[in-house]
């Protein structure tokens, strides 16, 4: 099983954004923690961030035929973007979305989300967790399919 995890614009931030809603933990010890996760799933991966819409549209399109799963935090792009939906349900790969905090407790704007309309499911507030969780979740449902 070949993951893509997708992490959108401030996360390369962590640590430094924010640290009374997202920690202290920095996004290279997110990228190690993750790594971890695939490995215990016994997938592969590549863990992959950017601040830039078109960016993220782009690699979810090369996705395509080239991985079984993504997990996605589309961060602020979660609330705005059509054009990220559009891409993810355009490869229909399995999708699960992931927000380190939960969204739901924070901002009113914050809890309406593009990307879950083409999420088969989406984790909130479990922090780190919430990846692992989601990583668990798609190898199962690989192993589902095969069946």
């Amino acid at each position: 099983m070949n993951i893509l995890v997708i992490n959108g614009p401030n996360l390369n931030m962590l640590g430094i954004r924010e640290p009374d809603v997202y920690g202290r933990t920095t996004y290279e010890e997110l990228e190690a923690f993750v790594k971890a996760a695939l490995t215990e799933a016994g997938a592969q991966g590549e863990v992959w961030q950017s601040n830039y819409e078109g960016a993220i549209v782009d690699k979810i399109q090369a996705a395509y035929g080239n991985y079984d799963g993504i997990v996605i935090n589309p961060a602020a792009y979660t609330h705005t973007s059509v054009a990220i939906l559009d891409a993810l349900k355009a490869v229909g790969i399995p999708t699960v979305e992931v927000h380190l905090s939960d969204v739901d407790a924070r901002e009113e704007f914050r809890r309406h989300s593009f990307v879950s309309l083409a999420a088969e499911k989406t984790i909130k507030g479990k922090g780190f967790e919430g990846y692992r969780e989601a990583i668990l979740y798609l190898a199962e449902l690989a192993e589902k399919n095969k069946k």
